[in-house]
């Protein structure tokens, strides 16, 4: 499965790449099971993986943003992928280089959430950098990790997500790290919470903050803040939440098998 997830991974990111920086890429195809926009650019990965899964592993259900589960019908499968074909959407369209491919297997049933995933694999879509760790067995590829030594504050080097997040009460928190780290430090959006990690992971940065979760967790109201912004307060990227577990709990509504069905 460990290749599978690899493989899968590259597959995606050979697909996408020819379309960096590709404003017919940035056609609206209409809205994700996850609330965000579809652009033309997912929709093409969306098909890849759907193809890519169909021949290479049909008893495999997948879980991604714009389709949501999609189980392999006729039978119970064994393992799920949690699938980001373009994690960094917008920076890819912009020709940026934070925009990853993200894979995650897990176990399927009920209750499995992030601490039982196995294997999981982040390739950054420019240069092809590879990223690949498996429970138990640590980083793979990609390694060693080379965490920062840093421990101040005003000499962080960090950067938190801001897509679909109400701009006042996400600054109003982050405010005051971002006046201490500016000068002597710098603070980004970057657009791609996988490219985020990776960045912290070998040391590029010194932290990755994502404060949405605990303000709509905390704070009164702030749910149908982020609702409203449009997109920010769906499950995959508001909080930790069961990968997969019965449709009726991670995507609203009943699941589809293969066919749509």
């Amino acid at each position: 499965m460990r290749d599978l997830v690899r493989e899968l991974a590259l597959a995606l990111r050979e697909r996408v790449l020819p379309q960096l920086g590709s404003h017919a890429a940035r056609a609206h195809a209409g809205d994700a099971v996850g609330g965000d926009v579809t652009f033309a650019i997912d929709e093409d990965a969306e098909a890849l993986l759907q193809s890519f899964l169909a021949e290479h592993a049909p008893d495999v259900a997948f879980y991604s943003e714009d389709a949501g589960l999609v189980v392999p019908g006729g039978t119970t499968p064994r393992h799920v992928l949690v699938v980001d074909p373009v994690d960094g959407t917008r920076p890819a369209l912009a020709g940026l280089e934070s925009c990853c491919v993200s894979v995650a297997l897990a176990p399927y049933g009920d209750g499995v959430a992030m601490a039982d995933v196995q294997v999981a694999c982040v390739v950054e879509i420019p240069s092809g950098r590879v990223f690949l760790a498996e429970r138990g067995a640590g980083l793979l590829e990609g390694g060693p990790a080379r965490l920062s030594a840093n421990e101040r504050l005003d000499r962080m080097f960090w950067t938190f997500g801001f897509r679909g997040r109400p701009a006042r009460p996400l600054v109003e928190v982050l405010g005051d790290l971002i006046d201490a780290s500016s000068v002597g430090g710098a603070s980004f959006d970057l657009g791609s919470a996988c490219f985020d990690t990776m960045c912290v992971v070998d040391g590029r940065l010194d932290a990755y903050l994502e404060p949405g979760p605990l303000l709509v967790e905390r704070v009164p109201g702030m749910r149908e803040e982020f609702e409203r912004v449009g997109g920010g307060a769906r499950p995959q990227q508001l909080a930790l939440r069961p990968c997969c577990g019965g449709a009726d709990r991670v995507r609203g509504g009943r699941g589809r098998d293969r066919r749509g069905r």
